[in-house]
């Protein structure tokens, strides 16, 4: 049995008189293999800023494999899988989302796109294990890094952009500030009696990088929010993946994309795993609304800021927090 450092709800958010409608028949599906991909990707970062995506060529023995291993290592006693962490950014990690305050019901391992690094952060917990683990996430977040640059262009594409690797230049180059996150939430016992409903396991938040790249297993949890402020549950699709347009991205389409707002609630019953590429530009770059997005005598909704002062600025705030509040201009009314 799978437990957090002292497990109980207590410390834990809640979600009163929750009750979120599935949309299995809404939520916009990409396939990368056909040619309206471009069109459908456009429209969905525009009314959701979130999609799925099907044949997407990560290889599913690759995921499996991965998924595998991860498992095993959320299975080890708590003091082995602290040989991983605390956090510092990187490590092992359990309840404490941040610095800032925010928890949630979950346990996690950030990694970096070093693989030297993490081989030497892992390798007090995985002990033997370390070299498969690690040639099997070198492998996974190669395709996944690789997918991420295919819709980029695709994306530019369908903006009518002429230079096609605008967006996906800045997760190639290679030094390129990507992180790799597995989350683990375990079966909440509070929920499973009865005592508690919609224990908070990821608060809400957006991503502030360029795009999000997402896979769990079969147990549902993730949620969005639409531009209404309505929250809909988003079906489990193990075989998939959900993409997240990331703050960055939206600074960059001049607001024409949203990221989007998204949680995870806990599950009395079942364990989910997800495993989030979020694609990152270099420090150094500079991120500002594209010219070529600019119509007519259209302004910058965004100050320029470089994703170094970004990312400090969206850690220093707690989750919820409109990140991007102290980038946008003043307009006069």
């Amino acid at each position: 049995m799978v437990v957090l450092s002292k497990p109980t709800t207590e410390q834990y958010s809640y979600i009163l008189n929750c009750k979120p409608t599935t949309f299995s028949n809404t939520i916009p599906v990409v396939d990368l293999s056909k040619p309206d991909a471009k069109t459908l990707i456009v429209k969905a970062c525009e009314e959701f800023g979130f999609f799925k995506v099907i044949n997407h060529g990560v290889p599913m023995e690759t995921i499996s494999m991965l998924e595998s291993e991860a498992s095993k290592f959320f299975s080890m006693p708590l003091n082995q899988k602290e040989k991983a962490g605390p956090p510092n950014p990187f490590g092992y990690g359990t309840k404490n989302i941040g610095q800032n305050g925010d928890v949630g019901w979950v346990e996690y391992l950030l990694l970096t796109n070093n693989q030297e690094y993490n081989s030497t952060r892992l390798s007090p917990a995985f002990g033997k294990n370390r070299d498969k683990f690690r040639c099997l996430l070198s492998d996974y977040m190669s395709s996944v890094k690789k997918m991420a640059g295919e819709i980029l262009e695709v994306m530019a594409e369908g903006l009518n952009i002429q230079q096609k690797n605008v967006f996906s230049k800045l997760l190639m180059d290679k030094e390129s500030d990507s992180v790799f996150r597995l989350n683990h939430y375990p079966p909440c016992p509070e929920m499973a009696l009865n005592r508690c409903e919609n224990v908070m396991g990821f608060g809400e938040h957006t991503d502030p990088q360029i795009i999000s790249l997402l896979r769990s297993n079969n147990t549902s949890g993730l949620q969005i929010c639409l531009r209404d402020r309505t929250w809909i549950s988003v079906p489990s699709d193990h075989n998939s993946f959900f993409i997240n347009v990331g703050d960055s991205l939206q600074v960059m389409t001049n607001g024409r994309f949203r990221s989007v707002r998204h949680r995870v609630l806990a599950n009395g019953f079942k364990s989910r795993l997800s495993m989030i590429y979020f694609g990152g530009p270099p420090l150094s770059q500079k991120i500002a609304p594209l010219p070529c997005l600019m119509k007519g005598n259209e302004s910058s909704l965004y100050k320029e800021f470089t994703w170094y002062e970004y990312k400090k600025s969206a850690y220093a705030s707690r989750l919820a927090d409109n990140r991007l509040g102290n980038f946008e201009r003043i307009t006069a009314s």
